[in-house]
């Protein structure tokens, strides 16, 4: 759903690669406290380029840019659907005195630094008023999550060799505290500073025509936080094998015939058709609802601060829920929580609808909020029931020899599954939207486009939406969801998780050997 990334109310972090296994005791835990807390800040600078670029598609929509458009820029979320391609690399090629994972986290860093503090300079010229260059605006954020990706892959793997093998557990929890804690200061504290209102209403005693900060000013100071922790990390941190641990390296090509060699398996073809197809019945609800709530009369950043009292929520789901992922079967929790999200579906669909009813008269009341804010931690209670059982039968069918390259294929298709549906449910809604020009020259006539509409409203008319192809996606989905479920999805799901460990094992002949 809409308060977290690309504006949308799909809070499913972008899978990473680290397993999620029981916590260790306390005493092991304290003794990783340092390697525990810099984890979590490098996930926490994960999430600043994700929660900013989940800002970008409410600054086109205020801007005037189309839900094509739109689907357009979606693409800026691929590459973490994409790194798969170039994840062997990262793998088998680095500076040994340096060190495996550093050789690529802090270049990559660096990088995000530079590339924040250049955006900082053109960033508002490329947004424009009125006429925004989305192709070029994408291409720019398409390089930042690019970089982004990269350091996942790397922090990925760190995360199982910085940790005693007892406390690799945690891990999985800085990944979803840490990336959730630097998306709402990239995307919830960004909007609330940019707004004029918010900050006229809570932060200023004397208004003032614009907010405190602006994306160009935003990026700049989270360049500056960039270079200086990534510094920190290259002089302070060294990078270490557990003792009495071998990590077997393996050449360019030897990585990529170990990847084909695992997606030849039969049992990941048929989870790469599972995790590919699994969230069509999500695409309505997770790609649009939070533009269109935008379109509706919600403020943006009233939109994105709806997330801020669900934060403790969102940090004690995932430890609730492992609870019941820790055994055997953990994908029967996500069977039992897809038929409650595709009713959401329907829900989140219900509550734009009625939206202007509380907006056209002004600011909507106090409760519409709370209403809003229940629908979505209902939402969520779903996604993450979905998101840890997922991640625990990820972590448990994994070959332990090539952990790392097994992790990243089943997350990097986990998260294409989650990409290509959302980017053709924003393409899908204009193209499924009618509307007609009321009065004016044009009276009558169709409006469906920028031109068109623009033709209406300088002829003394007005845009009508007749129908809007928002609540014809959401329930096209939800039948195509409840479909999947019930005549292929179900039995397959259970068929996969009953397979024995030899069906998932892959072991690349040196490693073996060694």
């Amino acid at each position: 759903m809409g308060t977290r990334r690309r504006g949308k109310w799909d809070d499913e972090r972008h899978v990473s690669s680290e397993p999620l296994l029981p916590p260790s005791d306390p005493e092991e835990a304290r003794s990783d406290t340092g390697n525990i807390a810099l984890l979590f800040l490098l996930y926490l600078l994960q999430g600043i380029p994700l929660g900013l670029t989940a800002a970008v598609p409410m600054i086109l929509l205020n801007r005037g840019a189309s839900y094509k458009q739109q689907a357009e820029f979606s693409f800026v979320y691929w590459p973490f659907s994409l790194k798969l391609l170039w994840a062997p690399i990262v793998d088998s090629r680095f500076v040994a005195r340096f060190g495996r994972r550093k050789s690529w986290l802090i270049p990559t860093q660096y990088l995000l630094a530079l590339f924040m503090l250049f955006l900082s300079t053109c960033v508002d010229s490329l947004l424009g008023e009125g006429s925004p260059n989305v192709p070029l605006i994408t291409a720019v954020f398409f390089c930042l999550n690019f970089l982004a990706a990269t350091q996942d892959i790397a922090v990925d793997g760190w995360a199982l060799t910085m940790l005693k093998r007892s406390n690799v557990g945690h891990a999985s929890t800085c990944n979803s505290v840490g990336q959730t804690a630097g998306y709402l200061l990239g995307y919830v504290l960004f909007m609330a500073l940019e707004s004029a209102d918010f900050c006229n209403s809570y932060l200023r005693s004397q208004p003032e025509p614009h907010g405190i900060v602006t994306l160009a000013g935003f990026l700049y100071n989270w360049g500056i936080v960039f270079l200086v922790t990534t510094t920190f990390v290259a002089i302070f941190k060294t990078e270490k094998k557990r003792d009495g641990e071998v990590e077997h390296d393996m050449d360019l090509v030897e990585s990529y015939k170990l990847l084909w060699s695992i997606i030849k398996l039969p049992s990941i073809r048929t989870t790469i058709c599972i995790l590919l197809t699994c969230r069509i019945g999500f695409a309505a609800c997770d790609a649009v609802t939070g533009l269109k709530l935008v379109e509706r009369g919600v403020p943006q950043e009233k939109l994105a601060l709806i997330a801020v009292p669900l934060v403790p929520l969102q940090m004690i789901l995932p430890l609730l829920v492992s609870k019941y992922t820790a055994g055997p079967r953990p994908m029967d929790v996500y069977l039992k929580a897809i038929p409650y999200r595709l009713i959401m579906g329907l829900v989140t669909a219900f509550m734009v609808w009625i939206t202007p009813f509380f907006t056209k008269d002004g600011p909507a009341p106090f409760y519409y909020y709370v209403g809003v804010v229940l629908v979505y931690a209902c939402h969520q209670v779903t996604v993450y029931s979905m998101f840890v059982a997922v991640m625990a039968f990820f972590a448990q069918v994994s070959d332990p020899a090539v952990g790392g390259t097994y992790m990243t294929l089943l997350n990097t298709l986990s998260n294409l599954g989650s990409n290509w549906p959302s980017t053709v449910a924003l393409w899908g809604v204009d193209s499924l939207t009618w509307r007609t020009c009321q009065n004016g020259t044009f009276a009558g006539e169709s409006c469906v486009g920028k031109e068109l509409k623009k033709q209406c409203e300088d002829s003394g008319g007005v845009c009508k939406t007749e129908i809007d192809g928002f609540y014809i996606e959401s329930f096209v989905c939800v039948v195509m969801g409840v479909l999947w479920l019930s005549l292929w999805g179900k039995r397959t799901i259970k068929k996969v998780q009953g397979l024995e460990k030899t069906a998932w094992q892959v072991v690349p002949k040196k490693a073996a050997k060694s």
